[in-house]
C-alpha cells in the first residue's frame, strides 16, 4: 500500500491545509483509537504537544477522535517527544500521541504516533492506521464514550527519568551553562533538570507565544546560542529542537558540535566502560567519513541506515546497539529512551565535560571532519536518477572516490527534490564530483 499520509516521522504538513486539519486530527484519533483498542481493559490514549499556535486545535480534535470511540485520553500539555514516549509506558496507556512537527516553523505541525511500549509505531500499525483513515469508524455506544483529563505532575515525572539517566554521584556544581529550548516542548523541563543537578543555567528560547517555536533559535539555528555562550563566559551551550529530541553543542569558544561530534564522544565514553552495546555505534549515510574512521581507529565500528531516526532506531533494535543517531543531532540512547532525546543526550556530554576536568573545546572534537558538500536540485516530473546519463555521471564519480571518499544520492522523500552529496580527503575533487551529478540531473529532468 502506497503511504498517503505517513512520512518517515508521523503525519506532517501546514496547518489547516491538507492533512493537517482539525478534521483529519479526529479521524486520526478514530482510526488509532480503534486500531488500538485491544484486549478487555479501560484504554487509554496519551497526548503531548509542543508549542505551536496549531497545537490546541488539533489536540483538541483528537481528543474527539479517542473519546468517540470510547479511548479516554490523559493531556500532558507541552512535553518533549521524549517525554511524552517514556509516560505512554509508564502510564500503561495503549497509544501516545506528539502533536509536533519538530524543527519546522510554526506554520507547519506534525502527529507522531507510539505504541504501548514507547516506541513509534511499526510499519503495519501505520499502514494499517492509513487505511482506516479512508474510513467511517465505529463510534462507542453513549455509555463508553471516553473521558478526557489533564495531569499536572507530567513535567515532574519526566524531569525525574532525565536526571535518572546519570549516576547519583554525578553532579553539574561549577559548570555555567547556556540551555536554547527552541521557544518549544522543553522550555520548562529542560533548564529546570540541568538546574536541578548544580549547574548554573542561563536559559534562551524559554518565551514561547504560540508563533516563535525554532524562530532564530535552537539546534538550526543556533547563531544566537553562540553569542550567549562567549558573551557569558559559559562553559558550554547546548541547543534543542521544537520537540526536544535533536541536540546540537556549542563549546566555550563559540564552536558547534554537530551530532557526529557528538555520537563519538558518548560512544567511547561507554566503550571505555564496557557498556557499548553492538561493537558501535549505528547513523545514517550522511554522517562524515571522519567520524566512521575515527570509530575505526577505536576499534569500534558503523553501522549506517537510511536517512531518518526511524530507520536508525530499527537497525539499533535489530543488532543489539545502544547509541544511535544523526549528525542534524538526533540523538537515540536505548538505555534511557525509547526515541530521540537531546536533553539526555546533552546531560551524557555534560557529564562526561565534569569526569574529565576538561573544557568542552578539548573534549568534543574528536576527529576532523572529511570535506562533505550537499546540493539539492529541484526537477518538475519524471525520474532523472532512471536516465542513462545520469547513471554514467554516478558511476564516474563512484570510481573517482573510490578508497578516498563516499557519494550518497538520494530523492527527497517529501518534496520533488534529488539529494547529492559527496565527501572524501579533497574538497575539490568533491565540489567537482557533485557539481557533474547536479548538472546530469538538471539537464535529464529539462
Amino acid at each position: 500500500m502506497t503511504r498517503q499520509y505517513f512520512g518517515t516521522d508521523g503525519i506532517r504538513g501546514k496547518t489547516n491545509a491538507g492533512a493537517m486539519t482539525a478534521a483529519m486530527a479526529m479521524k486520526v484519533g478514530q482510526a488509532a483509537g480503534r486500531r488500538f483498542l485491544r484486549g478487555a481493559h479501560r484504554h487509554r490514549a496519551v497526548i503531548g504537544k509542543d508549542t505551536r499556535l496549531s497545537g490546541y486545535m488539533l489536540e483538541n480534535a483528537l481528543v474527539a477522535g479517542f473519546t468517540s470511540v470510547g479511548m479516554d485520553v490523559i493531556l500532558l500539555g507541552p512535553m518533549p517527544t521524549p517525554g511524552v514516549a517514556l509516560l505512554t509506558r509508564e502510564l500503561r496507556a495503549d497509544v501516545g500521541v506528539m502533536i509536533s512537527a519538530s524543527h519546522n516553523p510554526y506554520e507547519d505541525n506534525g502527529i507522531k504516533l507510539f505504541g504501548p511500549d514507547g516506541f513509534k509505531l511499526s510499519d503495519e500499525d501505520e499502514l494499517a492506521i492509513e487505511a482506516m483513515l479512508g474510513e467511517d469508524q465505529p463510534l462507542a455506544p453513549s455509555p463508553d464514550i471516553g473521558r478526557a483529563r489533564r495531569i499536572d505532575d507530567a513535567r515532574g515525572r519526566y524531569i525525574h527519568a532525565v536526571k535518572a539517566s546519570l549516576p547519583d554521584n554525578v553532579r553539574l556544581d561549577g559548570l555555567k551553562i547556556v540551555v536554547d529550548c527552541a521557544n518549544g516542548a522543553a522550555y520548562q523541563v529542560a533548564p529546570s533538570a540541568i538546574w536541578e543537578l548544580g549547574a548554573e543555567v542561563i536559559a534562551i528560547g524559554v518565551n514561547p507565544n504560540g508563533k516563535n517555536i525554532n524562530d532564530k533559535c535552537g539546534s538550526t539555528h543556533v547563531e544566537l546560542l553562540k553569542e550567549s555562550v562567549v558573551a557569558s563566559g559559559a562553559d558550554i551551550g547546548i541547543a534543542l529542537d521544537g520537540d526536544a529530541d535533536r541536540l546540537i553543542v556549542i563549546d566555550e569558544k563559540g564552536q558547534t558540535v554537530d551530532g557526529d561530534q557528538i555520537m563519538a564522544l558518548i560512544g567511547t565514553q561507554l566503550a571505555a566502560r564496557g557498556a557499548l552495546k553492538g561493537g558501535g555505534v549505528v547513523a545514517t549515510v550522511m554522517s562524515n567519513l571522519g567520524l566512521e574512521r575515527f570509530l575505526q581507529g577505536q576499534g569500534l565500528n558503523l553501522l549506517r541506515t537510511k536517512v531518518g531516526d526511524r530507520h536508525v532506531l530499527e537497525a539499533m533494535k535489530a543488532g543489539g546497539y545502544n547509541v544511535g543517531g544523526e549528525q542534524s543531532g538526533h540523538m537515540i540512547l536505548l538505555d534511557h529512551a525509547t526515541t530521540g532525546d537531546g536533553t539526555i543526550a546533552g546531560l551524557q556530554v555534560l557529564a562526561a565535560l565534569v569526569q574529565s576536568g576538561k573544557r568542552a573545546s578539548e573534549m568534543l572534537h574528536l576527529f576532523d571532519k572529511v570535506p562533505q558538500l550537499l546540493k539539492n536540485v529541484r526537477f518538475s516530473g519524471g525520474k532523472p536518477l532512471d536516465d542513462l546519463r545520469v547513471k554514467t555521471v554516478i558511476a564516474d564519480a563512484e570510481a573517482q572516490l573510490a578508497g578516498k571518499g563516499r557519494l550518497v544520492i538520494r530523492p527527497s522523500g517529501t518534496e520533488p527534490v534529488i539529494r547529492v552529496m559527496a565527501e572524501g580527503d579533497d574538497a575539490a575533487e568533491v565540489e567537482q564530483v557533485v557539481d557533474a551529478i547536479c548538472a546530469a540531473v538538471k539537464e535529464a529532468a529539462a
